[in-house]
């Protein structure tokens, strides 16, 4: 065997379909286009919805509601689970770089401080936002919140 009588398996290629190349080849004419119409002509692509003329789906779906493109996502940590983190880790501050070693949140996300849990240690903790039960019950402890 070498490179100059290599072959695809038997049956594994077909040969394209030539369109267009006179009556004789039995694909002239309108060349599997049928005929007249958008589709049959050239430039024709189908818009994105297009459903033959009936009402688009997403115009015939009543809208609502609006969505807001100021808004700013937090993920959100309680306070338990800080308390968790500072028990095994033995940390006394936590901050973003803490969370994403612990596989808490991504580097990428925004972190709000819940008031969820208690707190027992005494912590210095730094967020992008904290509610205020989770700031007060950090101060309560002796710790103090650092907002980003």
């Amino acid at each position: 065997m070498n490179l100059n009588n290599l072959r695809p398996a038997a049956g594994s290629t077909k040969s394209r379909k030539r369109i267009g190349r006179g009556q004789g080849s039995g694909r002239g004419g309108t060349s599997t286009r049928g005929h007249k119409g958008a589709k049959s002509r050239s430039g024709y692509s189908k818009k994105i919805g297009f459903e033959g003329g009936q009402m688009p789906l997403q115009r015939r779906v009543p809208k609502f509601g609006f969505k807001n493109i100021n808004r700013v996502e937090y993920h959100p940590i309680n306070l338990d689970a800080l308390q968790k983190l500072a028990e095994t880790k033995g940390l006394s501050k936590i901050g973003i770089t803490e969370l994403v070693e612990a596989g808490l949140v991504s580097s990428k996300q925004l972190v709000k401080i819940l008031g969820n849990g208690s707190l027992t240690v005494k912590l210095e903790v730094e967020a992008h936002a904290f509610s205020k039960s989770a700031t007060a019950a950090i101060e309560a402890v002796g710790g103090n919140a650092v907002k980003l």
